[in-house]
């Protein structure tokens, strides 16, 4: 993929008409603050042990800038971060986190503008003892993410595409939101008022 920024102008919801349900995150991993921007990077995968952060902390020193670290924890009582360790993320280039766990400190984050999506906020820092992984896949809103797969995210929620389909799926996306330009609102409802129709139809609905 020679440029995951042009993502950025694809919306998450475009990339669920275009891609299986499996690439989508499930509702609990949603952004913290609002209204958050929309980002595109490529996904710096970590895993990290249950009420340990240790792995999402190195990672904020490992990854490339741009890239969108998704984490997966599966834990809701210990924050995974705060707002120093999102501050230093921001100033080394990261354009987000997505984490399937909680964080702390949201109104720091939130003021310095990182996006951060996350399942929630809980005051109580997790410990850093534990081993877990960085750049091996994970599973993060029900998704398996690989690292350099594509990761969009905005106040519609997070899709991820994956690499190998990347450049496909981008083209696929332009041509679908250029198509959409084109049709006024007129043409969009003469065409669902037509499939509608038929459907019911078909389905012997005669009310």
């Amino acid at each position: 993929m020679s440029d995951i920024s042009a993502f950025k102008d694809v919306p998450p919801t475009t990339l669920g008409d275009l891609l299986p349900r499996a690439q989508v995150m499930d509702i609990g991993i949603r952004p913290l603050w609002t209204p958050v921007p929309r980002v595109a990077g490529p996904a710096y995968t970590v895993r990290c042990p249950p009420g340990d952060n240790l792995m999402l902390h190195a990672a904020i020193y490992r990854a490339e800038p741009g890239a969108v670290i998704v984490v997966e924890s599966g834990d809701l009582d210990y924050a995974l971060a705060g707002g120093n360790v999102c501050a230093v993320a921001q100033r080394n280039g990261v354009a987000a986190f997505v984490l399937d766990g909680v964080i702390r400190d949201v109104a720091e984050v939130r003021e310095a503008g990182f996006p951060l999506f996350a399942r929630g906020v809980v005051p109580i820092p997790g410990t850093k003892t534990a081993i877990g992984s960085l750049g091996e896949p994970v599973t993060c809103g029900g998704v398996l993410v690989r690292p350099g797969d594509v990761v969009v995210a905005d106040e519609e929620g997070v899709v991820v595409t994956p690499a190998g389909r990347a450049e496909e799926i981008l083209a696929a996306a332009r041509a679908k939101l250029a198509k959409e330009a084109e049709e006024s609102l007129d043409a969009w409802e003469a065409n669902h008022r037509a499939r509608i129709a038929k459907a019911l139809s078909e389905a012997g609905f005669t009310g």
